[in-house]
C-alpha cells in the first residue's frame, strides 16, 4: 500500500506510461500570466502557479472573472455573470466533465498544480472549433518543456502557506529534445481547514495527488505524435455545505497526431476523461441521524479533426469535425445507523446519456493591411437521453417513485429523450483606426443545450425535491461585443462594451423552500469593461473595471449570481528578473438580487482586498516566491460564492483572512 506522499505522486506519474506520449502547445496570445523582466515564460508560470490557492484562482486577476467557491477546492469560474454550464473548460483540447451533482468538482478542479499551465478567458467567439460560446470559455494549455539545447530538463517546487497549514510539493523531469521527449510530473497538496478575517474557521481542507506522463515526437517531414495520461486523487475534501467529498479520482488520456498539409496543416485527437466521485454526510464530521451518501461518476469520450489552410497569405480558412459522447451516473442512498447507508433514496442522474456530433468552418481575410473580417458556422447534433429513468426506489411514507415519476409530477413531461440541432454563427471585424488605435466588433449567435442538471438531476427528500426538467428549449445566445484596443508610447488601453440578449434562458427557481425547478425565460445581460495601464519597464501601473447587468425580461427582474461592479488596480516593479506587485481588489455592494433562484441568498456588502507578492531569484537556477494575500485580514465573499448551508443565516463561504505564502523552485 503506497503512503507517503512522495511515494504516491511517483506511482501517479507511471499510472499512465503504456500510453502514446504526448503534449499540447499552443500559441499563448491573451495569457492571463505575467512574464517578467529575466524570466523566462515557464519560470514565470511555476512562480505563479506555486502561489495560487487553486490553479484558477489566477483567473481573478480580471475584473470580469469571479470566482465562487464553496470550500478550499473546486472554485468555480464566473465569466461576464454567467457560470456553471454556461462556461466551457478546455484541457489541453480536452473537454472534460465534473461528477457531482452539487458541483464540488468543476471542471477547473482538474487543473495541474504539478505542470502549470497557461490560462485563457475567451468570451466571444472568435472561433467555433471548440464550440459555440455561450458565457465563456476557460482554455488550460500545457506546454512543452523548454531544452535549450540540453538533454534534460525539469523542476522541483516546494512551499507552503500558514493559514490551513498548506504544504505543496510539485516536480517534473523531461529527457528528449524539441523534436522528441518524454516528461514525468508529479504533485501533492495539502492543507487544514482556513480561519476568515474574523477568525472563524470555514470547512475548506483537502489532500490532492496527481501524476502525468507526457511526450512528442516529430519526424522531419512535419508528421507529429503527442499524448499524455494523468491520473488525479483528491482525498477528504471538506466544504461549507451539507456534505463533503471523501474521494474523487480523475483518470485522463489523450493522443493526438498530425502534419503539415498543402498551405497548412492538420491535425486528429482523441481523448477520454474517468471521474469517480463520492460525497456524504459523516466521513469528515459529526455524523447526522440520517447518514447519506452519493456515489456518482461521468465519461467523456470525445474526437476532433480539424483542417487550417492559408491562400496567399491573405486568407485563411479552417473546417474540422468533432464527437463527444458523455455518460453520468449519480445514487443517493440513505439510512439511519452505521454508515456507509445501502438504501436508495434516488437516482440523481438515472444513466443519462449525451451524444454529439458537430462540424464548422470558418474563414479570416485580410482585405486591406488595416482591415480583416472573419465569420463560421457551427452545426451541434445533441442527443440526450435519461436511460434508467424508470428505475423505482422507495420514499420513505411515500412508497415507490422514479426518476420518471418526478419529471411527470413536476412538468408533465413523460418522454425524456431531446435532441438538438443546434446552429451557431460569428462574424467579426478588425478595422486599424490609426497607428495606435484598433476596432474589433465581434457579433455572433450562439445555442446551447440544457445540461444534465438542468434536464435530468432527480432528487427526492424529506426536505424538498430537485428535479430537471427534460423539455427544456436549447438557451439562444445573441451577442454583440464592441472593443478599442489602443497603445502609444508607455501607455495602453482598452474599453468595451456588449450586450447578450438571451431566448429561452434555461433559469433556475425554487416555487418552495427546498425545492428547485427549471424553466425557459427570456434574458439580456449587458456590461462595459475598461483598462488602463503604462509603464516604463521597470514600474509599471494598471487599473482595470468591469460591469454587468443581469435581467429576466419575461418576469421583469434581475438574474441571479450577477457579480457587482468591480475594479482591480496593480502597481509593480521589476528588475533583472526580480518583482514585487501590490494589487487592489474593490467590488461595489450588490444589491440586484434574485431570492426566487435560491442560489442568491441575501445582498452582499461591497469589500476591498489588499494583495502583495513578489518573484526573486535566488540563483540562475532557483527562484524564491511569496505572497501576502487579504493583507489587512478582512472578512469578505464574493457576490457569486455559494452559501454556507453550515453556519446559516444566508452567509456566504468567507474567503480566507490574512495569509502568508512562501514557495522555491528549482530548474534545471
Amino acid at each position: 500500500m503506497i503512503r507517503t506522499p512522495l511515494a504516491r505522486c511517483i506511482a501517479l506519474a507511471l499510472t499512465g506510461s503504456a500510453v502514446a506520449p504526448a503534449a499540447q502547445a499552443q500559441t499563448e496570445e491573451g495569457m492571463l500570466i505575467r512574464v517578467t523582466e529575466g524570466q523566462s515564460a515557464e519560470a514565470a508560470r511555476l512562480s505563479e502557479a506555486a502561489l495560487a490557492s487553486e490553479p484558477v484562482s489566477r483567473l481573478d486577476e480580471s475584473p470580469s472573472v469571479s470566482l465562487s467557491r464553496l470550500g478550499g477546492r473546486g472554485l468555480d469560474p464566473v465569466i461576464r455573470g454567467q457560470s456553471q454550464e454556461r462556461v466551457d473548460v478546455l484541457l489541453d483540447g480536452m473537454r472534460v466533465e465534473g461528477a457531482c451533482p452539487n458541483r464540488m468538482d468543476p471542471p477547473t478542479s482538474r487543473l495541474s498544480t504539478a505542470l502549470p499551465q497557461v490560462l485563457e478567458v475567451r468570451t466571444s467567439n472568435r472561433t467555433l472549433r471548440w464550440g459555440p460560446i455561450a458565457g465563456g470559455q476557460v482554455v488550460a494549455t500545457t506546454a512543452a518543456p523548454e531544452f535549450d539545447g540540453k538533454i534534460s530538463t525539469g523542476h522541483v517546487t516546494v512551499g507552503g502557506s500558514d493559514n490551513g497549514n498548506g504544504k505543496l510539493a510539485a516536480a517534473s523531469a523531461a529527457v528528449g529534445n524539441d523534436d522528441a521527449y518524454l516528461r514525468l510530473s508529479g504533485g501533492y497538496e495539502e492543507a487544514d481547514d482556513y480561519e476568515d478575517g474574523d477568525g472563524d474557521e470555514v470547512r475548506s481542507a483537502f489532500e490532492n495527488t496527481e501524476g502525468r506522463v507526457d511526450g512528442a515526437w516529430k519526424a522531419d517531414n512535419g508528421f507529429y505524435v503527442k499524448g499524455s495520461a494523468s491520473r488525479q486523487e483528491e482525498r477528504d475534501v471538506k466544504y461549507a455545505s451539507m456534505m463533503d467529498a471523501p474521494k474523487t479520482d480523475t483518470d485522463m488520456y489523450k493522443l493526438e497526431i498530425g502534419s503539415p498539409v498543402a498551405n497548412g496543416d492538420w491535425s486528429l485527437m482523441a481523448w477520454q476523461a474517468d471521474v469517480d466521485h463520492v460525497m456524504d454526510n459523516f466521513s469528515l464530521r459529526e455524523p447526522d441521524m440520517m447518514k447519506m451518501q452519493t456515489l456518482s461518476e461521468t465519461r467523456t469520450q470525445g474526437a476532433r479533426l480539424v483542417v487550417d489552410q492559408v491562400f496567399n497569405y491573405t486568407k485563411e480558412l479552417s473546417f474540422g469535425v468533432d464527437v463527444e459522447s458523455n455518460d453520468w451516473d449519480a445514487t443517493l442512498y440513505s439510512g439511519m445507523g452505521t454508515p456507509p447507508p445501502t438504501s436508495i433514496a434516488s437516482f440523481m442522474w438515472p444513466g443519462v446519456e449525451r451524444d454529439r456530433i458537430g462540424v464548422f468552418v470558418e474563414g479570416f481575410h485580410q482585405i486591406r493591411a488595416n482591415t480583416k473580417l472573419g465569420a463560421g458556422l457551427r452545426y451541434d447534433r445533441v442527443e440526450m437521453d435519461a436511460t434508467e429513468a424508470d428505475q423505482t426506489y422507495m420514499v420513505m411514507g411515500s412508497g415507490m417513485s422514479s426518476p420518471a415519476t418526478l419529471y411527470a409530477q413536476k412538468y408533465g413531461v413523460n418522454d425524456f429523450e431531446a435532441t438538438d440541432d443546434n446552429v451557431s454563427a460569428f462574424v467579426s471585424g478588425e478595422f486599424r483606426l490609426s497607428s495606435y488605435n484598433t476596432l474589433e466588433v465581434i457579433a455572433s449567435h450562439s445555442v446551447r443545450s440544457p445540461s444534465v442538471n438542468e434536464r435530468y438531476v432527480a432528487k427526492e427528500t424529506k426536505k424538498g425535491t430537485w428535479v430537471g426538467n427534460p423539455g427544456l428549449d436549447t438557451e439562444k445566445h445573441h451577442k454583440l461585443e464592441l472593443s478599442l484596443n489602443g497603445q502609444a508610447d508607455n501607455w495602453h488601453w482598452r474599453p468595451a462594451a456588449w450586450i447578450d440578449e438571451v431566448d429561452d434562458y434555461v433559469y433556475r427557481y425554487e416555487p418552495q423552500n427546498g425545492d428547485i425547478r427549471y424553466k425557459n425565460i427570456d434574458a439580456r445581460l449587458l456590461g462595459v469593461e475598461a483598462e488602463l495601464g503604462w509603464s516604463n519597464g521597470t514600474w509599471s501601473s494598471t487599473g482595470a473595471l468591469a460591469s454587468v447587468r443581469g435581467t429576466n425580461k419575461t418576469e421583469n427582474q434581475p438574474l441571479p449570481q450577477i457579480p457587482p461592479l468591480m475594479y482591480t488596480h496593480t502597481l509593480a516593479w521589476q528588475h533583472q528578473g526580480h518583482t514585487v506587485e501590490a494589487e487592489w481588489q474593490l467590488a461595489r455592494r450588490q444589491d440586484r438580487i434574485d431570492e426566487d433562484s435560491g442560489l442568491d441568498p441575501s445582498e452582499s456588502p461591497g469589500y476591498g482586498v489588499f494583495n502583495v507578492n513578489g518573484t526573486h531569484p535566488l540563483t540562475d537556477y532557483l527562484n524564491l516566491s511569496w505572497a501576502v494575500d487579504n493583507l489587512f485580514d478582512k472578512t469578505w465573499a464574493p457576490h457569486v460564492s455559494r452559501e454556507d448551508t453550515v453556519t446559516g443565516e444566508s452567509y456566504r463561504v468567507n474567503e480566507p483572512g490574512r495569509t502568508f505564502r512562501l514557495a522555491l523552485t528549482a530548474r534545471w
